[in-house]
């Protein structure tokens, strides 16, 4: 069985040029005869690179969307209208709040695009995350619900949900990521890793008992201090990642100190980037 994961849209266009890219991300998977899309990227514009790629979105079994904000699900609304498709809706039930990130003198939305009438009034067909781990088909699995085990993966101060007119600083328990098991170990596909890269990954270990081969996504290491870029390669090494693909919003600092530490383990994660895994 082949595991293939295509990286339909990045920040980075990477050597593809005739490739849109966007500060977002977008991931196909294609394993077990199922195609599973993982997040939308924030315009919807990973629709058109799919099919430069020559990859059919009209057969899209499960949609997971990691997180809600603009950059993972702003896409969904477009591939919805324009993309004929009878698939599967997972995301977390926190995933409607609505999110703000803040500057210091304002808040600006940076929430979905959709809310569950939507998805409703287009019948898409949802599973409303809440388990710490559901395996949705052999081999694969969310994880949500997050253990937070570690001193330096602080939340985030710019980010924040609106009730009622009240701001609250966000813990983003809404996060979900992706599992594929293979004979090497599991291979991990994160959205932005807000609960911590660290915390996610031993939440996973524990859960599954299982090592971890690779990784590709986004941690979220963009405004780190070195403090924390620091521990979390330290940590990285110590968990035994053989292949570590992180870009979107992790940062050009932590980027080029991990692929100083991990030499040929990292590789640039971009848009058109393809990986190919023996399942």
């Amino acid at each position: 069985m082949k595991l293939t994961i295509t990286t339909l849209i990045e920040n980075s266009k990477g050597k593809h040029l005739s490739l849109l890219n966007e500060h977002g991300i977008s991931f196909l998977i294609e394993v077990n005869n199922k195609k599973i899309l993982f997040d939308t990227g924030q315009s919807g514009d990973f629709i058109e690179n799919a099919s430069t790629l020559g990859k059919d979105l009209k057969d899209i079994d499960m949609v997971i969307l990691s997180h809600g904000h603009y950059d993972h699900t702003g896409g969904f609304r477009r591939f919805v209208e324009n993309v004929t498709s009878d698939f599967k809706l997972y995301i977390h039930k926190n995933a409607f709040s609505r999110k703000y990130s803040f500057d210091n003198t304002h808040y600006k939305f940076s929430g979905n695009s959709f809310d569950k009438n939507f998805l409703e009034d287009n019948n898409v067909e949802s599973h409303f995350v809440d388990e710490d781990i559901l395996e949705i088909d052999k081999g694969i699995y969310i994880t949500s619900n997050f253990d937070r085990v570690t001193s330096f993966e602080k939340i985030n101060p710019r980010f924040y949900y609106e009730n009622n007119d009240k701001y609250t600083l966000d813990n983003f328990d809404d996060e979900i990521m992706l599992a594929l098991d293979t004979p090497e170990g599991l291979v991990v596909i994160l959205g932005c890793s807000h609960p911590g890269v660290i915390n996610m990954l031993k939440t996973l270990i524990k859960r599954t008992g299982k090592s971890i081969n690779t990784i590709i996504g986004g941690t979220h290491l963009v405004r780190a201090d070195e403090v924390r870029i620091r521990q979390t390669i330290e940590h990285l090494k110590a968990v035994g990642i053989k292949k570590l693909g992180i870009s979107h919003c992790t940062g050009e600092n932590a980027m080029n100190q991990m692929k100083q530490e991990f030499g040929d383990k990292y590789f640039h994660n971009t848009t058109g980037t393809v990986l190919f895994f023996d399942k």
